[in-house]
C-alpha cells in the first residue's frame, strides 16, 4: 500500500475521503490525535464546518502538530478544510492554520439552500480537464499571495489553489466517482 493518508476524522464527511483514498490504492488512517497524525505521510482536512473544525483543533492540542505537520508534509483540503489552512478568512471567530497565502470569504455562495453543482477546470497538467464540482455552501477564494498556484477554476473565480505543501479546493471532490484531486494530492504535492 506505500503511503499512509490521514484524514482528520473530528467532523465532517471524513469517510467519504477514505473510500476515494482506499479506491486509489493507499491506506488512509483517520486522525484524531497527535499519535495517529505522527503515523501519517499525509493529511487531507476534509469539509464540514470550518469553525467547528478550529474549535476541536485548538480543544484537542493538534494545532502545534498540524503546524508542523503541513511545514514538513503535504496537506489537502476540501471546503471547511480550505477556511481551516487559509491565511486569512473574513467571517471567522477562529485563529486558521495559515499554512496557505490566500485569502478567504466564508459561505460566499450563500447557504445550503444555495448550494449546486457544476463544471470546473483544473489545469494539473498542460491540458485543462473538466472536472464536476461539488459546492455546498462553499467559501471563495478572494485573492493568492504571489507564488500560489492557481490550478482550477470556475468561471472566474480560483476554486483550487497550492503552494508546495498544501493543496485546497472550494468544493468536494470527495462527493464525485472522479478521483483525480485526491491522485493529483497525493501523486504530485508535497514531493
Amino acid at each position: 500500500m506505500g503511503l499512509k493518508i490521514g484524514i482528520l476524522a473530528l467532523q465532517g464527511d471524513y469517510h467519504k475521503h477514505g473510500q476515494a483514498v482506499t479506491k486509489l490504492g493507499y491506506e488512509p488512517v483517520f486522525v484524531k490525535d497527535n499519535q495517529t497524525l505522527n503515523q501519517c505521510d499525509k493529511l487531507i482536512i476534509p469539509g464540514g464546518e470550518s469553525t467547528t473544525f478550529l474549535y476541536l483543533i485548538d480543544k484537542l492540542e493538534l494545532r502545534p502538530a498540524l503546524l508542523e505537520f503541513g511545514r514538513e508534509k503535504a496537506i489537502m483540503g476540501t471546503c471547511a478544510g480550505l477556511i481551516t489552512l487559509a491565511a486569512e478568512v473574513k467571517q471567522s471567530p477562529y485563529k486558521t492554520l495559515g499554512l496557505i497565502d490566500i485569502k478567504v470569504y466564508r459561505n460566499a455562495y450563500g447557504r445550503q439552500i444555495d448550494s449546486f453543482v457544476d463544471t470546473v477546470e483544473l489545469y494539473f497538467n498542460d491540458t485543462p480537464i473538466s472536472f464536476e464540482g461539488v459546492f455546498i455552501r462553499a467559501p471563495k477564494i478572494e485573492s493568492c499571495a504571489h507564488g500560489i498556484k492557481k490550478l482550477g477554476f470556475h468561471k472566474n473565480d480560483t476554486v483550487v489553489a497550492a503552494n508546495e505543501n498544501i493543496l485546497v479546493t472550494t468544493f468536494h471532490p470527495e462527493l464525485t466517482d472522479d478521483l483525480r484531486v485526491h491522485q493529483y494530492f497525493i501523486e504530485k504535492i508535497g514531493l
